[in-house]
């Protein structure tokens, strides 16, 4: 009777285990598909009542430019609080900052001019608790799993997640506009982020103890995070800004390059952005299923991931069917995927438990500060010589950029708890 008691309680732990990943998995992604439904209805909107693609660019600025502001601060505040108390304040501001926009249609319908900045405030605020939200997330990721070694497969599994939501949100969002109505629309996307809400608070049971806090002091600043990463770490960040700058253009260029390779109808935009969310889910899923492999040698992954990235940039200037050219599309999808995601995951485990939430901060700095360069520096290309060119330019520069990482430093490997 004595022998059997001790193996209960770990088959137990680890049915529990498994089961609290998948839940906190499922709810961030069924949140994230309600955000892009959300988004997709906030433009919609916007369009309608301005006819104006500048207040469109200005409503995707205000989701993005916050992380390049909010995401040191936001990796700061988890590495000193810990990553469940920032996760739990950030999901309550999502939800507060999304109920805005839906609360801001009935109450201000008569002055449109305050409405459109209503909803421009209440996207901007969604981008600044998403900074806090993903940092922290990143790092309590970490408590949930039994050892080190599940933390990049589960980590890979969020870039799965975010990329189905990014594909099933929109047509969503479409639907509920037509059926319900925008405020409808947008107060379901604010009741989403409860799933997450919920989750975290009663159903998930995190391993606390693992937690390691920075402390205060000027040990706690980003720079100091630099300095403490070491030297591979530190290349990751740095290659990931330069890969980013020469082959993450295209979100931000998306209704010019569909248009350009399809035609400028909205059914052709949006084919053309399911293919690129097409193309990162399959990165995410190859990612996640050889991740452990993969981010032991942080120069294949990456230098991988943008040599593909790159060479589909030339195909995409120099081919001349569609179907080729939504081919290509996939592969930039499945290559910059795989680029984002990875870097994420060799930051995550390389870094030690008190620089975590740092250098998840300064991984999105290196991503979307690289990216949003690429895409100014991408239009400005097309201004001067047009788009195939500056797909092939572009192009170039990427493969010459993989080719050196890929030949100069392939002997490189990473060195963490995780991989010994």
């Amino acid at each position: 009777m004595i022998g059997p008691e001790p193996a209960t309680p770990l088959r137990r732990h680890g049915w529990r285990s498994r089961h609290q990943r998948r839940l906190f998995l499922l709810a961030s992604g069924l949140s994230t598909a309600g955000s892009f439904a959300g988004l997709t209805a906030k433009g919609w909107l916007l369009l309608q009542d301005s006819g104006s693609p500048l207040l469109l660019s200005l409503h995707f600025a205000a989701l993005a430019l916050p992380s390049l502001v909010f995401s040191g601060p936001a990796g700061v505040l988890t590495d000193r609080l810990g990553s469940e108390a920032v996760l739990i304040r950030a999901q309550w501001g999502l939800l507060a900052a999304s109920g805005m926009g839906a609360v801001a249609i009935p109450l201000l319908a008569r002055w449109p001019a305050a409405l459109m900045m209503a909803l421009l405030l209440s996207t901007l605020l969604v981008g600044v608790a998403s900074s806090y939200e993903l940092t922290a997330r990143n790092k309590y990721c970490a408590l949930l799993v039994e050892r080190p070694e599940q933390l990049a497969p589960y980590l890979a599994s969020f870039s799965v997640v975010f990329n189905v939501g990014k594909l099933v949100g929109p047509p969503i969002g479409g639907g509920l506009v037509a059926l319900a109505g925008v405020p409808i629309a947008l107060a379901l996307d604010a009741l989403s982020y409860l799933l997450p809400i919920a989750t975290v608070l009663w159903l998930l049971q995190p391993d606390l103890s693992l937690e390691r806090r920075s402390g205060t002091g000027e040990r706690t600043s980003l720079g100091a995070a630099w300095k403490e990463s070491g030297p591979t770490l530190r290349h990751v960040l740095q290659f990931t800004a330069l890969a980013s700058l020469v082959g993450f253009f295209h979100p931000g260029l998306a209704p010019l390059i569909a248009g350009h390779i399809l035609g400028p109808s909205p059914q052709n935009l949006g084919l053309f952005t399911s293919v690129l969310a097409a193309g990162s889910i399959t990165g995410g899923i190859a990612l996640q299923r050889r991740s452990r492999w993969l981010v032991q040698r942080p120069v294949l992954l990456l230098g991988g991931s943008l040599l593909l990235t790159s060479w589909a940039q030339l195909g995409m200037a120099y081919a001349n069917q569609d179907g080729i050219r939504l081919a290509m599309s996939f592969l930039i999808g499945m290559g910059t995927a795989s680029l984002l995601a990875g870097s994420n995951l060799v930051l995550q485990v390389g870094a030690p438990m008190e620089l975590r939430g740092r250098m998840a901060a300064m991984g999105q700095i290196a991503a979307l500060g690289g990216g949003g360069l690429s895409g100014l520096l991408a239009a400005l290309l097309t201004m001067r010589v047009g788009l195939d060119q500056t797909f092939a330019l572009m192009g170039i520069s990427g493969m010459i950029l993989a080719l050196v990482e890929l030949l100069g430093r392939r002997g490189l490997r990473l060195r963490s708890d995780a991989h010994p």
